[in-house]
């Protein structure tokens, strides 16, 4: 293998390290917008899934469990979100707002317990990359997709079977048709609040899976703020990738990529026509969020219907109205 295949293949592995968390995130805010809801507290369900997994993987030494109270976070806080939104009508980006405030003190009231502390060695050893045979020989995307930790393959499963749903079962047209005219569903004989609830609270499962990917693999320790805006960056890339879970990988993996560039340079002192030239830290990690808003700009610009929001997002639906 040449030194710069080799190099790529180690590049876009720290990509696909960098992004995972971001793609769960992304995939349980298509699942919430799907059926009609903004959901803006998608940082706050991180920071839930991120405080709890890592409690849960300290109190039990279960990366299973772990993961499962993660979750159970993200979607406890998602039900609060259903709950205001769906059943009482509030307004969506208001309580999405208020979730990402709460979680970011639930999590800060349980991190000052948690600081300095490590994860059990059965916890760790369980989410260690897992080196599949001869696939991860495979030049370029081996070392990538197939020398990661199970979690990395957790979320592109997950990817794909969200795109299976919404593609090929009844259930998940039914809950694009929610979507799309709530009313027109509702007329149907589909269980609007029903659909509303499934998919919001499994969306903040997603989200809370994500967030512990930081505090019980990629970091891994508590940090405070150990999302560090990954929530607000997913809510950019639902609109990148469509609401289409398949293209939501490569919108995370490229994040991830913008990531990486930053992790490989920092500190690093690079030769321009013969003189040194060192680039700040603090440049670098600027460069995924500055491309997050050019890539919002040029999304701006797209006029095709495949491209938009459900019409219902962001409406709330009264029944007596229809």
């Amino acid at each position: 293998m040449s030194p710069f295949v080799e190099a790529l293949s180690y590049f876009l592995q720290t990509s696909v390290q960098m992004g995972t968390h971001i793609l769960f995130a992304v995939l349980g805010g298509i699942l919430c917008e799907k059926v009609g809801n903004l959901n803006l507290g998608i940082e706050g369900m991180m920071l839930l899934g991120a405080s709890v997994g890592f409690s849960a993987a300290l109190s039990t030494g279960s990366p299973a469990l772990a993961v499962i109270a993660a979750g159970t976070a993200g979607a406890a806080g998602a039900l609060v979100y259903a709950l205001i939104t769906v059943t009482l009508r509030g307004n969506q980006v208001v309580t999405g707002l208020v979730l990402t405030i709460f979680g970011t003190g639930v999590s800060g009231f349980l991190g000052k317990g948690l600081s300095g502390k490590s994860l059990p060695d059965s916890v760790r050893k369980a989410f260690a990359p897992l080196s599949v045979p001869v696939l991860r020989d495979v030049p370029v995307l081996g070392k990538a997709l197939f020398d990661q930790s199970v979690y990395v393959h957790l979320a592109l499963i997950a990817a794909v079977l969200i795109a299976a749903y919404y593609g090929k079962t009844r259930a998940g047209l039914n809950a694009r048709a929610v979507g799309e005219n709530p009313g027109a569903a509702d007329a149907s004989g589909i269980n609007v609040s029903l659909y509303k609830y499934a998919h919001i609270v499994s969306g903040g499962f997603l989200c809370g899976v994500g967030g512990a990917y930081l505090s019980l693999v990629f970091v891994p320790r508590w940090q405070e703020n150990i999302t560090a805006g990954a929530g607000w960056i997913a809510v950019a890339l639902i609109i990148f990738s469509s609401w289409n879970p398949v293209k939501a990988i490569f919108a995370a993996y490229a994040f991830g990529a913008l990531k990486g560039i930053g992790f490989k340079f920092q500190n690093a002192d690079l030769s321009f026509f013969g003189k040194k030239v060192a680039l700040s830290p603090r440049l670098l990690d600027m460069l995924p969020y500055v491309a997050t808003i050019a890539v919002l700009v040029f999304i701006a610009r797209r006029k095709k219907k495949e491209h938009q929001a459900p019409k219902g997002l962001g409406v709330p639906y009264f029944r007596e109205e229809r």
